[in-house]
């Protein structure tokens, strides 16, 4: 970067000469002037580029993140389904169970009072 900067300054004098008409003075001062604009814009320059690439992170990060959180979620999703499946067959079997209890504990009660559990 130290080579465009001679040559930007290079560039100057070269304008400065073809300038005879303007004193040596007041063209030393326009080429300083002029140079220390090329230092701030170059300073701005790096500095957009640094946070440029610290944003280009940001956002590789931030997808790898997403990936990885859209993976768990899609996880936890089939875990959940699953889990799903699980009490509606859960309570299947408790309603089979209870009804089959039911069932046999009105058999005993027609047998208790003496009744056949066939209804008569």
């Amino acid at each position: 970067m130290k080579t465009r900067t001679w040559i930007f300054t290079g560039l100057l004098l070269a304008a400065g000469f073809t300038q005879a008409q303007v004193p040596v003075e007041d063209r030393s001062r326009a080429m300083q002037q002029g140079q220390l604009r090329a230092g701030i814009a170059y300073r701005e320059l790096s500095q957009a580029r640094h946070d440029a690439k610290l944003a280009e992170q940001d956002v590789l990060n931030l997808r790898d993140a997403h990936a990885a959180a859209q993976q768990q979620a899609d996880r936890h999703k089939r875990e959940l389904d699953a889990a799903q499946k699980a009490l509606d067959a859960a309570r299947a079997r408790l309603s089979a169970a209870q009804q089959a209890y039911d069932r046999e504990i009105g058999a005993v009660d027609a047998v208790h009072r003496g009744n056949s559990p066939s209804g008569k």
